[in-house]
């Protein structure tokens, strides 16, 4: 098998249906699973400090937060170059290699949670090798958007990413099981004793890193045997950086902070928000379904705007109501320690979850639509011709959607940070909802201007 093709022409129906579409389909797959252990490794700490209280670990309430934050700060950073990479190095090349990075992250988790010692510093430090993983999505989601034809860059995208997520209800759900036993034998180490209160139990918090290494290796072999770089896709940063000067590109960040910064914000937050606000309520037991609803409601917003031919219609919807959902999380929060309701603040963050979801995918297929129709008026109006401008138009959407990734990646940051500092100074998380309600209508008003009203200058 040639690893490298050096004719790729996705747009031409007949090389699509006799070629195209096998080929594109293999890489996809072997993507997805590659990104949710990408995910799942980026979200591991949002489960992991959950227990560092339990078993000696002491840090205070805004410590656990930083730790909890930490990997979506350096990921979004990560992500920044990452988005570049794919035309420089190659789609099989890169993907197999940042996938295999990931090994550092997941066995260094496992060696530092069995000794209560184990200085925070060092804690902070493998918390941001975890960005490790939010760096890939961007790589991944830039590689795929090359292999697919405008028509079904919406539900590739969608299912690269939305199963690509479900690493984050993946981590969530599984890390409380496979802490409870020790599946590794004597090579995973000793068990630690968790305490509460009166409650003991012995518990295999490495396993929480532990359990990622055999499907990485697997899956970074799968990558570089499997996959295929697409020789037309290079392009060194230089010729990637004009996006920098794309209005659209700092509009589709926002909307995508919006969307996908509030989806992983949200998943990293999770958990110890509920600590915090219901301490009677156990967070594992729960905070992997929003994430798993996320997730599988994703590639639904791309097939959708596919289907109705307009990602900006189902966007608007999505922010209309995130404004709703968060209110609703208001609502049904305890005042003072006191009240609230828990099952209806958990299931408007359900609701806040499938919308973020959604958004996830209709912004995701609003990037090619808005860069391919700014490319051919540039060839309507004989700056280039049909084929430069196609070309020149799959690779600025890619570099836009690895960058958009990046942008709405610090989103994963700034709102468990947004819990803690909210609490230290006021007492309580309203300040950070507001904040939150404020922004998407912001969101809204950008995605309805530019993208959804008639007339718009770029309507999609």
């Amino acid at each position: 098998m040639s690893y490298i093709l050096h004719d790729w022409r996705p747009e031409d129906k007949n090389f699509w249906q006799q070629t195209g579409r096998k080929i594109a389909k293999r890489n996809l797959w072997i993507s997805i699973p590659a990104l949710l252990l990408a995910f799942a490794v980026w979200q591991v700490w949002s489960v992991a400090v959950v227990n560092l209280p339990n078993i000696g670990f002491k840090y205070s309430e805004n410590q656990l937060f930083w730790l909890a934050a930490l990997p979506a700060l350096s990921g979004a950073t990560l992500r920044i170059f990452y988005s570049f990479m794919v035309p420089v190095f190659g789609g099989r090349r890169w993907t197999a290699l940042s996938t295999a990075s990931l090994l550092l992250p997941a066995a260094g988790l496992g060696f530092a949670v069995q000794n209560p010692d184990t200085s925070y510093i060092t804690m902070m430090i493998l918390a941001l090798l975890c960005g490790f993983g939010g760096g890939n999505f961007s790589s991944s989601m830039a590689n795929i958007s090359f292999f697919f034809p405008k028509a079904e860059k919406g539900t590739a995208l969608g299912l690269n990413a939305g199963l690509g997520n479900l690493g984050v209800s993946v981590v969530q759900f599984v890390v409380p099981l496979i802490i409870t036993a020790g599946v590794f034998g004597a090579l995973g180490g000793e068990a630690q004793t968790w305490v509460k209160g009166d409650a003991t139990k012995q518990m295999w918090l490495q396993n929480a890193g532990f359990v990622w290494v055999p499907f990485i290796i697997i899956s970074a072999l799968a990558a570089w045997f499997g996959m295929n770089d697409i020789a037309s896709a290079k392009a060194s940063f230089k010729d990637q950086a004009i996006i920098f000067t794309r209005k659209h590109n700092w509009i589709m960040c926002v909307l995508y902070l919006g969307t996908f910064g509030s989806f992983i914000g949200f998943a990293a937050g999770f958990p110890l928000l509920i600590k915090s606000q219901f301490p009677a309520v156990d967070p594992v037991k729960y905070a992997f379904l929003g994430p798993l609803i996320g997730a599988l409601v994703r590639p639904l917003g791309g097939w959708l705007s596919d289907k109705i031919k307009s990602g900006a219609a189902i966007t608007q919807i999505v922010f209309i109501g995130m404004i709703v959902a968060v209110c609703g999380v208001l609502a049904f929060l305890p005042t003072d320690g006191q009240g609230g309701s828990f099952w209806g603040f958990f299931a408007c963050f359900m609701a806040l979850f499938a919308l973020t979801g959604l958004g996830n995918g209709s912004t995701f297929m609003q990037v090619p639509v808005i860069f391919l129709n700014m490319h051919q008026r540039f060839a309507e109006q004989g700056l280039v011709d049909a084929e430069q401008a196609r070309l020149d138009a799959t690779k600025e959407g890619a570099a836009v959607i690895g960058f958009t990734a990046a942008f709405a990646a610090y989103g994963g940051f700034f709102i468990p940070k947004s819990y803690g500092t909210s609490i230290a100074i006021t007492g309580s998380v309203n300040a950070a909802l507001i904040g939150f309600i404020v922004f998407y209508v912001l969101c809204g008003a950008l995605n309805w201007w530019y993208y959804a009203r008639k007339g718009a200058e770029a309507k999609c």
